[in-house]
């Protein structure tokens, strides 16, 4: 019980001491402030004062060691530290400041007239006399800057509008900056009216917006704090304040459309930066009348410009960001006297407080990405795409009922041959750029497929840091707007026409790899669906190579398609894919393992560098590379064989292990899926009986067909004929699984005639 009840007693003091720690923010920065001028003798703290003005900070560390305030140059003050003096003759503030009644401490921090305005107003005697009051007094300069109007109309009418101004500006107990929480409301001496705290982690301490500039000096009958303006009455909400404000009467409209003026008539503690009518008639107006015809883009334009929290322009002395009602961010900072908005000069009026809030007019329309049209959400690096979007009347086809995901490239990706292309084949680009659909990046997968707008499909490839479209993967700025996300890009997105062999056949670097490939039976893996990496060496790869060299490699095929399968890796590898800098290490189809890493934006392969990469197929990826690539522990185990790859490999030293051998690697790497079929058993007799199925097009049981004969043949012994073009050829492979999967029929012209005489539809199969 006793462990119980200490564990309980420590836990409470623990919570009351972590409360006291979060609303004394204040007390904080000021025993930094007396650290850092610890030099200068006992009780001495630093403070920095902007330059060119009397404002005067105990400063954050971020604002210490950047030697500036709001983006303006500050210099170092030594002080004494409220509640301490100076003595003459000795280092410091070593003396206690005296002790007086409220009246006579006035005069001790300097608000000598808060003091005379005590005289005049016949306050004294209460502040001389018993009880315990917390003064917040306005400084000698604040009194300065009041409005001189209302300076006048106080100081002609002192025994009544003088008395009640400074009254609310007391509060009947003694209240320490310890004690003056975030967003807590005091009842002034005046008529009960509020005083709104704010305690920011800054260690600012507003009073209605009023910092306080020197706090905490002790009187016998309470304690000041001097703050930086005269505090005038607040009444109403901001509700109140809109719907009287004839300058916010567009902003009121908006209010009102979109259901979200009630909100600010609530309880509460909000800041809102309240565009004027002239900011709002800055807009284009066909974006205005969309918006105010969208409920749901109106009422997210209104929330944006909405705080939940209560940011008085006093206690901003850096940037920050802060979440808006709307759910995205908003930048608030300040630059010298000014209040800034995502960076932007543009608040004209600052700190109209009302009993829920504070209000900041601006004259610039803050519009959020959620009210946007996604043609709108391109960035100052995506001009080039979205100006070309407009330019070749795509933007017109993105209608606002729509959902769509664009996929921008960055300014630099577009090319000056790029530009000057004509402009049919310009747009069809850009329409490989545009998906039919709204697509997050939380929603995009490996292996999915995208359909544009022009009808291309896109495939999605998504590694351990970026996440890829065909050749190009993304950067950081996705955005969500009203009809769309936009996704940034690298390069221009090339889907791809050819299979990997065809792009092989296509050009001529790569004819001497072709032609091995071709020796190697493995020219039918390379143009069947699939996903595969292939690094590519050139025909400069093979320099020295002679008929003689490649007929030997040719008749070792257990050699050759060892070598050759040692640049084939299943999935695809985009270089611009991998992590810059770190070392992946992916497995070939032959079994070693590849070191790929990207430098620079250039891919490295086995150290060695790609010439080009990211060549996209229809089932994979090229790289190209200028050197042939080998397994550095496979040995070889022929002396003709060591001597024609010592001619063509010369970065690694191959190992000789007499009379060794390759293994031997059966085409059983990839699994054939029947996607649509009428069985047909066909028994011949070729020797031993043996059963092949003829796989064609038509009827509608193909499936049960299908598996039922595969059934009674079992999957070891089943074998496949492949129609092509109306011939029948056997694939010799045996097939370990068999797959069904939904997919459309294409359908092939019978423009040859079978065995038989019947003509034959072209079958389509899939490898993955």
């Amino acid at each position: 019980m006793k462990i119980f009840f200490l564990f309980t007693f420590s836990t409470f003091l623990l919570s009351a001491f972590e409360q006291a720690a979060a609303s004394a923010h204040y007390d904080k920065i000021l025993t930094h402030s007396r650290i850092r001028a610890r030099d200068q003798g006992p009780n001495v703290c630093a403070l920095q004062q902007v330059m060119g003005t009397k404002k005067k900070y105990f400063s954050t560390c971020r604002n210490w060691y950047q030697g500036a305030i709001c983006g303006k140059k500050a210099t170092v003050l030594y002080e004494c530290c409220p509640g301490y003096m100076k003595m003459d003759g000795t280092r410091g503030c070593p003396a206690v400041a005296p002790i007086d009644h409220v009246y006579g401490t006035l005069g001790i921090v300097g608000a000598t007239s808060t003091q005379r305005y005590s005289d005049m107003s016949k306050l004294r005697e209460e502040i001389e006399g018993r009880g315990s009051f917390t003064f917040f007094a306005p400084s000698n300069e604040a009194w300065e800057q009041l409005n001189s109007e209302i300076h006048r109309n106080l100081v002609d009418n002192v025994n009544i509008e003088l008395y009640n101004a400074l009254h609310h500006h007391m509060v009947n107990k003694r209240m320490l900056t310890k004690d003056l929480k975030n967003g807590m409301t005091l009842v002034s001496m005046y008529n009960d009216q509020k005083l709104l705290i704010n305690h920011y982690p800054n260690g600012v301490v507003t009073v209605n917006c009023a910092r306080i500039i020197h706090g905490n000096q002790i009187a016998t009958n309470g304690v000041v704090h001097v703050i930086d303006r005269v505090l005038t009455a607040v009444g109403n909400t901001i509700q109140d304040f809109i719907e009287v404000e004839d300058d916010l009467s567009s902003l009121r409209a908006a209010a009102i459309t979109s259901d979200v003026l009630d909100i600010l008539g609530r309880p509460g503690h909000y800041t809102l930066f309240a565009p004027t009518n002239e900011a709002f008639e800055r807009l284009p107006r066909g974006v205005l009348e969309r918006i105010m015809g969208d409920k749901v883009a109106s009422e997210a334009l209104v929330k944006f410009h909405i705080l939940n929290t209560l940011q008085c322009s006093e206690a901003i002395t850096g940037g920050a960001v802060y979440e808006t009602l709307e759910g995205n961010i908003l930048e608030v900072g300040c630059d010298g006297e000014s209040l800034t908005v995502n960076g932007v000069k543009m608040v004209k009026r600052k700190d109209i407080v009302t009993s829920n809030g504070v209000i900041h007019l601006i004259d610039e329309v803050l519009i959020p990405d959620s009210a946007k049209q996604v043609i709108e959400l391109g960035g100052a690096q995506q001009t080039t795409f979205t100006d070309l979007v407009a330019q070749l009347g795509l933007a017109s086809s993105l209608r606002p009922e729509g959902q769509y995901t664009l996929l921008a490239p960055l300014n630099g990706a577009f090319s000056d041959d790029t530009l000057r292309m004509d402009q049919r084949l310009l747009k069809t680009i850009l329409q490989n750029h545009i998906i039919k659909v709204k697509v997050g990046l939380n929603e995009l997968y490996n292996g999915q497929e995208l359909e544009t707008i022009g009808g291309k499909l896109l495939r999605v490839f998504v590694y351990r840091t970026a996440v890829c479209i065909e050749n190009s993967c993304m950067v950081r700025g996705s955005k969500e707007g009203r009809n769309g996300f936009i996704h940034i890009f690298r390069q221009i997105i090339n889907p791809a026409e050819k299979t990997l062999h065809e792009m092989l056949r296509h050009d001529k670097r790569f004819s001497v790899f072709l032609s091995l490939v071709k020796a190697a039976d493995l020219d039918d893996v390379l143009s069947r669906p699939g996903e595969w990496t292939l690094f590519v060496p050139t025909n400069d790869a093979f320099k020295g190579l002679t008929d003689d060299d490649k007929n030997i490699l040719i008749r070792d095929k257990n050699a050759l398609r060892n070598i050759l399968l040692y640049h084939l890796i299943q999935g695809v590898f985009i270089g611009s894919g991998f992590e810059p800098g770190v070392t992946n290490i992916l497995k070939t189809i032959q079994g070693g393992k590849l070191y790929l890493k990207t430098v620079n934006d250039t891919l490295l392969v086995n150290e060695l560098k790609s010439r080009e990469s990211d060549l996209m197929a229809t089932n994979g990826v090229i790289h190209v590379i200028d050197k042939l690539l080998y397994p550095a522990d496979l040995p070889v185990g022929n002396d003709q064989l060591l001597t024609i790859l010592k001619k063509l490999i010369k970065y690694i030293q191959i190992k000789f292990v007499r009379d060794s051998t390759f293994k031997e690697i059966p085409l059983t790497f990839y699994k054939i899926n029947i996607i649509e079929s009428n069985v047909q058993p066909i028994t011949r007799k070729e020797g031993p009986e043996i059963k092949y199925t003829r796989i064609t097009a038509g009827g509608s049981d193909n499936e049960e067909k299908l598996k039922k004969l595969l059934e009674e043949a079992g999957t070891e012994y089943t074998k496949v004929t492949k129609v092509i073009e109306g011939e029948p050829q056997i694939i010799e492979r045996e097939i370990k699984t068999v797959q069904l999967e939904e997919a459309p029929v294409r359908k092939v012209q019978p423009n040859r005639r079978t065995q038989g005489g019947a003509a034959r539809r072209r079958t389509r199969l899939a490898y993955p």
